[in-house]
C-alpha cells in the first residue's frame, strides 16, 4: 500500500469516526464499526470512544509503525438522517462504488449539512411531543394543551439560548425553570391541570432516559469509560433538570399556591391510540430521520407500546418493558437486514417509548416534595431500575436470537 493511499483512507476512518460520534451513535457500536471498516480498508487498528475523546491507532498490517491520533469531542446529539446517509456512504466505499477521496469529500458535507427540518418545523415538533406525552399519562384536555405551549415555550428558549449564549451549560435548567413557572401560572386559570405533569411534559425531550439506557447498554458491552462517563453525565442532567422546576415552583408559590383540587379524568383510555403516533411523529422531527424512514419508525413505537403492555400485563410493570425491547429489538434486526441499513436508525424510536426517565424524575420529586424519607429511596428506585434492566435485557437477547449483519 503507498503512501498516498494510506493517508486517504486514515484521513477517512478519522473522520468516519467524529461524523459518527456527533451523530450520536453510541460508543460500542462505533468502535465495533470502525474496526469493520478499518479491515474491510485493508488496515488495522484499535479504537477507544468516550463522550469527549476520540482515540484512532492505525497500522498497515505486517508493519510494526503505529500511528496514533487523540481527538477532543463534544458529546454528539441524536441525528438518525445523518447517521443513515454515513452508513451508506460507508457501505459504498467497501463495495467499491465510490473512491475513498470523494467518499472523505462527501463526508464532510454530511456533517456540514444544515437541519433538515426548518426551525417551525421542529418547533412544532416540541409542541407536539410534549402535547402527545400529557396525552399518554395525563387525565384532563387541559394537560394536554397546557403542555403543549410549554414545550413550544421551551424550545423557543433554546433558540435564545443558542443565539445569545456563549455556553450551554445553563440550559438544561433554565428550561426546566421556565416550564416551571409557566406551568405554576397556568394553574391559577386552569386550576385542574396537575402542574409537575405538565413541566414533565413540557421538558420530556430533555429527560435523559434514552441517554441512561444507552449508558446501560455501554456497560453491558464492557465499555466501561464511556458507560460511565454517559451515566453520570445523564443523572446530573437529571438533577439540574429537577433543580430547575424545583426553583421554578418556589418562585411561583411566593405569588400565589394552588389550591388542592380533585382530579378531573377527561381522556379515555382509547386515546392512546391516537398519542403513541403523534409522539412518534414528532420524534421523527426531534431525531432528524429521514422521511422515507417514518413508516419503519412508527411501526417500531407501535410494537414497543404494544409489547410493554402485554408484557406488564403477564409480567409485572417492572418486566413488562422487556418484552417491548425485546419485540423492537428483533423487528428492527430484521429491517437492518432487508435494507442493509443501521437498526439505530429505527430501534431508538421504540426504545425511547419505554425508557422509564420520567419514573426516575418522579421518584426525585416524591422524595423532595413529599416528605418521603431517603432511606426509602430504594423502594422508589427499585421499579424504574428494573425497567431500565428489563429493556437491556430485551435488546441483548434481541441481538442473540435473531442478530443483526452490520456492526453499527
Amino acid at each position: 500500500m503507498d503512501r498516498k493511499t494510506y493517508q486517504q483512507r486514515r484521513d477517512f476512518l478519522v473522520s468516519l469516526g467524529q461524523a459518527l460520534h456527533k451523530f450520536g451513535t453510541p460508543s460500542f457500536r462505533i468502535e465495533n464499526h470502525m474496526l469493520n471498516v478499518c479491515r474491510a480498508l485493508e488496515l488495522d487498528g484499535y479504537f477507544l470512544v468516550s463522550p469527549t475523546l476520540l482515540t484512532v491507532v492505525l497500522w498497515i498490517p505486517g508493519e510494526n509503525k503505529k500511528h496514533n491520533y487523540h481527538i477532543r469531542v463534544k458529546p454528539g446529539d441524536l441525528d438518525l438522517g445523518s447517521l443513515a446517509k454515513t452508513d451508506k456512504l460507508v457501505d459504498d466505499v467497501i463495495s467499491g462504488n465510490c473512491e475513498i477521496g470523494e467518499a472523505a469529500t462527501k463526508l464532510k458535507d454530511i456533517q456540514n449539512e444544515p437541519p433538515p427540518y426548518s426551525v417551525k418545523t421542529t418547533w412544532f415538533a416540541f409542541g407536539l411531543t410534549s402535547g402527545a406525552f400529557a396525552m399518554l399519562v395525563g387525565q384532563n384536555w387541559s394537560e394536554v394543551w397546557v403542555s403543549s405551549v410549554a414545550g413550544l415555550i421551551v424550545f423557543g428558549v433554546i433558540l435564545l439560548v443558542e443565539r445569545f449564549a456563549s455556553s450551554g451549560e445553563a440550559l438544561d435548567p433554565l428550561v426546566a425553570l421556565v416550564a416551571a413557572l409557566f406551568g405554576g401560572f397556568a394553574s391559577y386559570w386552569f386550576p385542574e391541570i396537575n402542574v409537575p405533569l405538565v413541566v414533565l411534559s413540557g421538558i420530556i425531550v430533555f429527560i435523559p432516559g434514552l441517554s441512561i439506557t444507552l449508558a446501560l447498554k455501554d456497560l453491558a458491552a464492557r465499555h466501561l469509560i464511556s458507560g460511565t462517563s454517559r451515566f453520570m453525565d445523564s443523572m446530573l442532567c437529571l438533577c439540574k433538570l429537577y433543580f430547575g422546576s424545583a426553583l421554578g415552583s418556589a418562585l411561583v408559590k411566593l405569588v400565589w399556591v394552588k389550591p388542592v383540587m380533585e382530579p378531573v379524568v377527561t381522556i379515555p383510555d382509547w386515546m392512546d391510540i391516537v398519542a403513541v403516533p403523534l409522539l412518534s411523529l414528532s420524534l421523527i422531527i426531534v431525531f432528524k430521520n429521514r422521511l422515507r424512514d417514518t413508516p419503519w419508525g412508527l411501526l417500531c413505537c407501535f410494537l414497543a407500546y404494544g409489547g410493554a403492555l402485554f408484557g406488564s400485563q403477564y409480567l409485572g410493570e417492572g418486566m413488562g418493558p422487556f418484552l417491548g425491547a425485546l419485540i423492537v429489538g428483533i423487528y428492527s434486526n430484521i429491517w437492518s437486514r432487508a435494507t442493509g441499513m443501521s437498526s439505530l436508525i429505527i430501534l431508538l424510536h421504540g426504545v425511547v417509548l419505554l425508557v422509564p426517565g420520567s419514573k426516575a424524575y418522579i421518584g426525585l420529586d416524591k422524595v423532595i416534595n413529599n416528605g418521603v424519607a431517603f432511606v426509602d429511596l430504594p423502594q422508589i428506585g427499585v421499579q424504574t431500575f428494573m425497567m431500565f434492566m428489563s429493556i437491556l435485557a430485551g435488546l441483548i437477547f434481541a441481538r442473540m436470537i435473531f442478530p443483526a449483519k452490520k456492526s453499527l
